[in-house]
């Protein structure tokens, strides 16, 4: 089967940097056909963030494969009736403005639905449409701060752990406006009409956090508040930790249930560590430290030929290149190279997760490369686009590899 599931699907993204882009890139992997609708002076903010490579955002190279791009000043009025009859062709958009901002451009959802009643309008922000905050600036951090995700992780006693990914953007904004596009896309079948989705990343976040709290409002009064680093999933039980080793490595030990973290055990020779392994006091920090000893011992080569075949739910913590090299995902076929005709090379591709058929591999668009095609679809005449001011920059073939 050669087609994709949401080919003829047709998407509008206004969105800029990484929550609305990466959406769009996996509805794009997944066949539909995503034009960004860019700003003549710059375009999306990441194409010039580095790392660069040959004077090219390697963020934007990697966030916005299988798309197009068009130029329009939606500041101008040209501009805006040019994107009045664009809507009009297209299934969904997604921005990622602060709220209010596309009204004031006097583009917000009412006038656009009434140029395209079947319009799914995505908006994604920080904070949501609602609430005190919902003007408030802001960045995946706070988003993971206020969500409670960030006090979560980390040492008892100690400081909140630094994520070092994006939470709040892919998880909380990204997956979630995917969600709850798809879910509005299967209503319109029904109804025949779109809707607003109103995706807050912040109320994503918490999301990750959904088991824990969930319980402990639950609970109510014979609970207690969450804790940082003292209970069974955050560092707590020894059995569910991570451990440095001699060479500076570190082993992620997963074995929580009881017949893992015996296998444990037994093969270090250390049934007597089973007992206090599920403790959250002073027995289970005694275990803890202990196992901790015993994994400093020896380097991680050491560690991985021992458990090796058992089957204990024991990994190593891969560092920087290593996870390309990783057999497991590379039978999954995550990293794949493609010839890139426009720039003259051979690029590897970091493949979205879900595969539902030959992904497309065409390279992203430089800015405004199909303003031309794209407002023309629109029924704009040559002479209606010469008043835009579009950019039509000079481009060589696009790539159509697919892997």
């Amino acid at each position: 089967m050669d087609t994709l599931p949401l080919q003829g699907l047709k998407v509008l993204d206004l969105s800029r940097l990484l929550p609305g882009p990466y959406a769009t890139l996996v509805l794009a992997d997944l066949g539909a056909t995503v034009d960004k609708v860019e700003e003549p002076n710059g375009g999306d903010y990441i194409r010039q963030m580095p790392p660069l490579r040959d004077g090219e955002s390697a963020l934007f190279y990697g966030l916005n494969r299988n798309k197009r791009s068009v130029t329009l000043d939606l500041k101008s009025e040209a501009g805006r009736e040019a994107f009045k009859r664009l809507v009009r062709g297209y299934d969904v958009l997604v921005e990622s403005f602060r709220p209010g901002v596309m009204d004031k451009l006097g583009l917000g959802e009412a006038v656009l639905r009434a140029e395209n009643p079947r319009l799914i309008y995505c908006a994604i922000s920080g904070y949501g449409q609602t609430g005190p905050d919902r003007l408030k600036a802001g960045h995946d951090l706070n988003y993971a701060a206020r969500a409670g995700v960030l006090a979560y992780g980390g040492a008892a006693g100690g400081a909140p752990a630094f994520p070092g990914v994006q939470m709040g953007d892919i998880g909380g904004g990204s997956l979630f406006a995917l969600v709850g596009i798809l879910a509005a896309l299967h209503e319109r079948e029904r109804t025949g009409r779109g809707r607003f989705v109103d995706v807050s990343m912040t109320d994503g976040t918490v999301a990750f956090l959904h088991m824990h709290l969930a319980a402990r409002l639950a609970m109510g009064e014979q609970g207690a508040p969450l804790q940082r680093g003292r209970e069974a999933l955050n560092g707590g039980y020894a059995c569910y930790g991570l451990y440095g080793t001699q060479d500076g490595r570190w082993l992620a030990v997963g074995a929580l249930e009881p017949k893992f973290f015996a296998g444990l055990c037994e093969r270090l020779g250390r049934m007597d560590l089973f007992a206090d392994g599920y403790d959250t006091a002073e027995a289970g920090a005694r275990v803890k430290a202990e196992l901790a000893r015993l994994f400093a011992e020896h380097p991680l080569a050491y560690w991985q030929e021992r458990f090796a075949g058992t089957d204990l739910c024991i990994e190593p913590v891969l560092e920087g290149d290593e996870v390309c090299k990783d057999p497991q995902l590379q039978a999954r076929g995550l990293f794949v190279e493609a010839e890139d005709a426009q720039r003259g090379r051979r690029m590897t591709h970091l493949l979205t997760p879900l595969r539902m058929g030959p992904t497309p591999l065409r390279p992203p668009p430089t800015l405004g490369q199909h303003s031309q095609q794209i407002l023309a679809e629109a029924g704009l005449s040559p002479e209606e686009m010469l008043h835009l001011k579009i950019i039509i920059p000079v481009v060589s073939r696009d790539s159509e590899d697919v892997s």
